[in-house]
């Protein structure tokens, strides 16, 4: 009964398979009087255009496609008695009363052939394999059929192909992924390379085959594990991810076709003809009914697209970063030959699907409300299998990212060990690693430029987070500007980079963006164009080896690419534009310049107060929050000033930090007249943070515990700074006193016990004696504060007092109205 025809070949080699197994739809194939619908004498008149066009019209097709006598000799309705294959009885047509043939073996095939089991029955009867919960069978059954002969070709080529049909084919759904939308895109023009066309040129015969053996199985109502089975036989000598690519690429063949004749028959006589074979018309005229079997398979279509690229990715992961024996990807390759097993299933599912929808009538389609949970019940084994892979896939990236890093950063660290002509490969390895073309932008036109404009040139490298603030940035840009006034001088040959530090485990929100965009904008000088082209491995080494927490850094490299300077931060707030080149040689030399006097705490902050140091008058630095104090040693210096006759300045200068409770005292001062202010937050920030920097930088260079007087006078001072008010006193730079507030005060209120010894020993030394005496009688506590941001944190520090070492403890501390930003970045 099967008819065959070898010498068809090309695109007909499909034809054999239809014509043996005839469909309902396609009567015109097989002409025998038990189609009494069709006679080979009217044909003239069925090719007459006229009749054409009314066979064509929808309303005469519904009636043109009633079931046939064969049709209702293979599926009796309730009125009808059909044959019993084992009795060899005749069925009789009640409507005819006529004898039906007998069917012998070969017919009764034949009519299985004709009328393909339901999916819900083929499922059903195979509900086992889908339900038990040892596989070990039916790996044991694929692992024997995978042979791979070692011959292997790149899948993603003809993978992106079969994605993009069964994107475009998917009816009434958005494509199934917008990203897979523009890889298709960009890859039609390598599927037009001769080496893609060759590629299916060798893979199409097994292509074919695949589908006809799909479609052979459906129609003649196969077990699904045996059909699948059978596949996997006929790829033997294929890799796992290409047994499953070639045999998407058959399925989307016939599924391609079946939604290119819905999509263009109205349009295209030709698609018209075909569409009415295959009962396209009919399927959509009901589509509303058959709307939830159309989601559920496009939801497996799309479970079946998500593993394959899933595989795909583990066949792509780079060798020389991991290997089988590490413990993801083991647990992967376990687990992928059951994907492929399940998605190559669910592709025969979702063929004896669409196989259904073309050879059964409506009625049918209509009555058959199972089919779309058995395709459900597919998609979730495939996703579930699917997110398994997931997890491992993620550990896998997480695995080479981290081999990666800890690859990169051993070739920073012998790279900045090496000696180079100029400065680009460090320059290149820190800023532009991906080989971006042009990663900076230029302060001042806001362009993007080439890394090439730091050629052979000194180059500071400002190293923050997005934390860094208004104030840091403020007095960096007037230094910054101030060395370009005189371009030719040497303090102005340098460039200054920011490289911004960010959290890669932290989303990258709107927000963060937007803070990123304020500081590019307001920076003068050159900036990473984006945080994203800063590496892992170089963050790791910034932090690592440059000592970088959250505080802002300056590394210093010299025209060469060395590093000069791990942190310049402390000089340039120090000595500003002085302190070129920013060495470390530079650095001590000009603290052996230093000596303890008053400019060294006020120097680049306001010129007032220089002025008052030129004219020698009588200078007095004060600071704290408690403004009863502040009131009383404000007006008792006034009285001694003006009972010794000196003249007399006095500089309220703040608190290290509560700033909220400073600007309320620099209001209440100013209000009350009872000295001269900072109105200017920031110069009362910068105060404190050049003084900072005069300690940071002693540690840095190793003098952090030298018995250096000037470095026990500014720990002194940074001591007061958290234990209550203080004040310095000086005769123009001559510092004579620098106490603390329980002796200050009493110094001053006791004027009575040491003002006769003004006249022989001078105001100045008068008050240094007295205040001596006080200071010995009672020592305040001493006690210093290291942000866990700051980068170097010396291990020891000896007291300034009693040199003893001092205490070590960790504290935590909010002062409330602290700039909150760095929280939240």
């Amino acid at each position: 009964m099967e008819i065959t025809n070898k010498a068809i070949t090309g695109p007909l080699q499909q034809m054999p398979n239809k014509l043996s197994n005839p469909n309902p739809m396609q009567p015109a194939i097989n002409p025998t009087p038990m189609h009494p619908a069709i006679n080979p004498t009217p044909m003239q008149q069925l090719l007459n255009p006229t009749p054409l066009q009314q066979l064509l019209n929808p309303t005469p097709l519904h009636q043109l496609m009633k079931p046939s006598a064969m049709q209702q000799l293979i599926n009796p309705s309730p009125g009808q008695q059909a044959v019993n294959p084992s009795t060899g009885q005749q069925a009789v047509n009640p409507s005819t009363g006529q004898q039906a043939v007998n069917p012998t073996p070969m017919h009764h095939e034949l009519t299985t052939k004709i009328n393909p089991v339901p999916l819900h029955q083929l499922i059903r009867h195979d509900r086992s394999m889908i339900t038990m919960s040892d596989d070990n069978m039916m790996v044991k059954q694929i692992h024997a059929t995978h042979a791979p002969d070692g011959r292997e070709f790149d899948v993603k080529p003809l993978f992106q192909l079969v994605e993009d049909i069964l994107n475009r084919a998917t009816p009434g759904v958005d494509p199934l992924i917008s990203a897979a939308q523009t890889r298709i895109e960009t890859s039609d023009d390598r599927t037009n390379q001769a080496s893609f066309i060759a590629l299916l040129e060798a893979l199409s015969f097994t292509i074919d085959r695949i589908s006809c053996e799909i479609a052979y199985k459906s129609l003649g109502g196969g077990d699904a594990h045996a059909t699948t089975l059978s596949i996997f036989d006929l790829l033997t000598s294929y890799s796992w991810e290409a047994k499953l690519v070639l045999t998407l690429s058959a399925f989307a063949v016939n599924y391609g076709e079946f939604w290119l004749l819905a999509q263009i028959y109205s349009s295209n006589q030709l698609a018209k003809s075909m569409a009415i074979l295959k009962q396209v018309p009919i399927i959509l005229e009901h589509s509303g009914q058959l709307k939830p079997r159309f989601d559920a398979l496009n939801n497996l279509i799309r479970a079946m697209v998500a593993i394959t690229r899933c595989i795909i990715e583990f066949k792509e992961l780079p060798s020389m970063y991991i290997s089988q024996d590490v413990p993801a990807l083991a647990t992967a390759m376990t687990h992928i030959p059951t994907a492929v097993y399940w998605t190559i299933r669910s592709v025969v599912a979702c063929a004896t699907q669409i196989t259904t929808l073309t050879s059964m009538g409506h009625e049918y389609w209509t009555s058959a409300t199972n089919e779309a949970w058995e395709l459900s019940t597919m998609a979730h084994k495939i996703n579930s299998i699917l997110d398994l892979l997931k997890k491992q896939l993620t550990l896998c990236y997480q695995y080479i990212d981290d081999k990666w890093n800890a690859e990169t950063f051993q070739m920073l660290l012998n790279l900045f060990e090496s000696i180079h002509i100029d400065n680009m490969k460090i320059l290149r390895a820190l800023i532009s690693p991906k080989d971006d073309v042009q990663p900076l932008l230029e302060g001042s036109t806001k362009r993007r430029v080439n890394i090439d404009v730091l050629r052979r040139k000194n180059v500071l490298l400002l190293i923050s987070g997005l934390s860094i603030s208004h104030d840091e940035l403020s007095i960096l840009e007037q230094i910054y500007n101030e060395s370009r006034v005189h371009g030719t001088r040497m303090e102005s040959q340098y460039e200054v980079v920011w490289i911004p530090v960010v959290d890669r485990s932290v989303m990258w929100t709107d927000a963060m963006q937007d803070r990123f965009e304020t500081l590019q904008a307001t920076m003068p000088w050159y900036s990473v164009y984006t945080p994203t082209l800063i590496d892992k491995a170089v963050i790791r080494f910034i932090k690592e080896v440059w000592h970088f927490r959250n505080k802002p850094i300056l590394v210093v490299l010299d025209p060469q690419g060395r590093v000069v300077s791990p942190n310049a931060i402390h000089m340039m707030w120090i000595w500003g534009s002085t302190a070129f080149p920013f060495t470390s040689l530079r650095e001590e030399a000009l603290w052996k310049e230093e000596t303890w006097r008053l400019e060294l705490l006020v120097d680049g902050i306001d010129p007032t107060v220089l002025n008052w140091v030129k004219e020698g008058k009588f200078i007095y630095l004060y600071g704290g929050t408690d403004m009863e104090w502040i009131r009383k040693f404000t007006t008792t210096a006034k009285a001694v000033a003006s009972a010794a006759r000196i003249p007399l300045e006095m500089v309220y200068v703040g608190k290290s930090n509560k700033r909220e409770q400073v600007r309320k005292c620099i209001t209440s001062i100013t209000t009350e007249n009872l000295s001269y202010c900072w109105q200017d937050l920031t110069m009362v920030w910068f105060f404190w943070t050049r003084l900072e920097s005069m300690l940071f930088s002693k540690i840095q260079l190793g003098r952090g515990d030298d018995d250096d007087s000037m470095l026990r006078e500014i720990k002194k001072l940074l001591s007061y700074d958290k234990e209550g008010g203080w004040a310095v006193l000086s005769k123009g730079s001559f510092v004579f006193v620098n106490g603390h507030s329980s002796t200050v005060l009493p110094t001053f209120t006791e004027y009575n016990l040491w003002k006769d010894d003004v006249p022989p020993k001078g105001f100045d030394i008068a008050c240094m004696d007295f205040h001596s005496k006080l200071h010995s009688d009672s020592q305040p506590c001493c006690r210093f504060e290291f942000p866990s941001e700051v980068g170097r944190i010396p291990e020891k520090i000896r007291c300034p007092e009693c040199l003893q070492i001092m205490e070590k403890y960790i504290t935590f501390g909010c002062c409330h109205d602290e700039n909150a930003i760095s929280a939240l970045y």
